[in-house]
């Protein structure tokens, strides 16, 4: 692709994405959430295989859907009250249809079906971006209308979502499927909490990028795509690979790495909120995940030659890791000390 094009679609993504979450008003809030998605389909169909066609096609029918339902929910709103703004959405049936559309923007369940099929068909740094940045406008407009929303809904949706998202990713061999379907399960612990704590699921969001970041950096740095091939990485980049399994043992929520902080905060916000069997389920739930992020650490690093693959051994790079990997490993796995701090923050 053109770079000059590259950067306007960048920065198209960047407009969209500051239009949405400065806004006050619904029409402005939906022309960001538009601009964003036209600026992200040419990234995912730039390669022109026949995948990311599909992947940019089913993309775009799924957001032009969830764009159209925000939209008919704003107007609800205001037709009944008056209220063109965010934070005014007063009328029940237009907060369903408004969590319906998020979630859709999303790929919460049960509108998570496109998805990984979209993150599947795309490159790794246009996955990078539609796991990252394009959540961030959803996110926010659920932060703002946080308090007119269903925690019932959100509760039920929250919990399939974590079901279905470690459940669908155990028996995949896809590395961008299974990071599709780790993001499912971490939009449920976001959306269990955002009704009693919306500052919470923000943390959760944040934290979330940062350790995704890092394992598509790192996927995108020794060109991995799926497991055979991520099991013969060692030779490539044996400290990148010791990193990627500490990275992803965080992004499981393990203690004593960055991922077990936001898990520890909710299940004590939830118990707070005498909501303890909730948390006692998400938590199982998300043992599902620990099974298959242990499987791609397995892979990574534990598997070392010789083995049973017929897959060409890769040569060791001496190319020094970008700076911009190396920081986001770094706060993937050690921001645990920081827990006191986030009282005060909260």
């Amino acid at each position: 692709m053109n770079p000059q094009a590259k950067l306007m679609f960048a920065l198209s993504l960047l407009l969209g994405t500051t239009i949405t979450i400065t806004s006050n008003h619904w029409i402005m809030a939906w022309a960001g959430l538009e601009i964003n998605t036209l600026s992200i389909l040419p990234l995912i169909a730039k390669s022109h295989h026949p995948r990311a066609i599909e992947a940019a096609t089913k993309y775009f029918m799924t957001q032009a859907t969830a764009s159209a339902l925000v939209l008919f929910s704003s107007m609800t709103n205001a037709w009944h009250t008056g209220q063109w703004d965010i934070t005014q959405m007063t009328h029940t049936t237009s907060c369903l249809i408004l969590t319906s559309a998020i979630a859709m923007k999303l790929g919460m369940v049960p509108f998570h079906f496109w998805f990984p099929e979209v993150l599947q068909g795309s490159p790794i740094i246009t996955g990078l971006i539609l796991s990252t940045i394009m959540k961030l406008p959803p996110i926010a407009l659920l932060y703002m209308t946080s308090h007119s929303l269903n925690p019932t809904l959100l509760t039920l949706m929250a919990i399939m979502s974590a079901a279905l998202g470690g459940w669908m990713g155990l028996n995949q061999t896809q590395i961008r499927k299974i990071l599709g379907f780790s993001s499912i399960s971490h939009l449920g612990w976001m959306a269990i909490i955002i009704p009693f704590s919306p500052k919470l699921t923000m943390l959760n969001f944040y934290l979330y990028v940062l350790m995704t970041s890092a394992i598509f950096l790192t996927m995108n740095t020794v060109k991995v795509l799926k497991l055979s091939t991520l099991m013969t990485s060692w030779t490539k980049a044996p400290a990148l690979n010791t990193m990627l399994l500490l990275t992803l043992l965080s992004l499981a929520g393990l203690p004593p790495l960055t991922g077990f902080l936001p898990k520890w905060l909710i299940i004590q916000e939830l118990t707070k909120q005498n909501m303890a069997p909730t948390a006692i389920i998400i938590s199982l739930l998300s043992l599902l995940g620990l099974f298959f992020y242990l499987r791609l650490a397995y892979c990574a690093t534990i598997t070392l030659p010789p083995h049973t693959t017929n897959h060409m051994k890769q040569w060791h790079t001496y190319k020094p890791t970008s700076t911009l990997i190396a920081i986001s490993i770094v706060m993937s796995t050690m921001l645990l000390p920081i827990s006191p701090m986030i009282p005060t923050i909260l």
